[in-house]
């Protein structure tokens, strides 16, 4: 199975479109977001065409494509005008022979893990700036941010596919890669 993985969408429509004009390209089977998808938060200047309610209706005609977990920016109004389930504080799963344990970042990170074992993946996006690290601990993976990367960083996302991530700029070009 395909997945994409993405992350604090912030309520952009122009990197809304983007992302799911990237998901139609890859031909993923699934896409994965990992919180802040309406609202650009406080600390956040506002991303380029900040529209929730046009964000609403493009994730709406994929929803049953998608699965979410909560971002510190996504409250219980969001979930009343989502039609897809976005308030998991994290989410479980395994790709190939791996655990991936997904989560927004804000409450669970590498100072403050869940229960994981050497090998497992901790997911997570909320810094907005992909990462891999492998630990003693765990393997720590960040997507980016599709609408307000920081450090420099591209707008991204990451493919995950059979036995590797591939980190991915919005247009599609890798510039990171991880096999399982």
């Amino acid at each position: 199975m395909k997945w994409m993985i993405a992350s604090d969408l912030h309520g952009s429509a122009y990197y809304c479109r983007q992302m799911l004009n990237a998901f139609r390209r890859e031909g993923a089977e699934r896409l994965l977001l990992l919180g802040d998808i309406l609202y650009h938060g406080p600390r956040n200047d506002l991303p380029r065409e900040y529209a929730p309610r046009e964000v609403i209706a493009l994730l709406s005609a994929f929803a049953d494509r998608i699965f979410c977990v909560r971002g510190n920016c996504d409250a219980e109004v969001d979930q009343m005008v989502l039609p897809f389930p976005i308030l998991a504080d994290y989410a479980v799963f395994c790709i190939g022979a791996r655990l991936f344990y997904a989560t927004h970042g804000h409450t669970f990170h590498l100072q403050n893990l869940p229960p994981l074992q050497r090998g497992d993946i901790l997911l997570h996006g909320h810094t907005h700036v992909p990462a891999l690290e492998i630990t003693d601990k765990c393997v720590y993976v960040n997507p980016g941010s599709v609408s307000i990367p920081k450090d420099g960083s591209p707008h991204s996302y990451i493919l995950a596919v059979d036995d590797a991530l591939y980190w991915k700029t919005i247009d599609g070009e890798i510039f990171k890669t991880y096999t399982l």
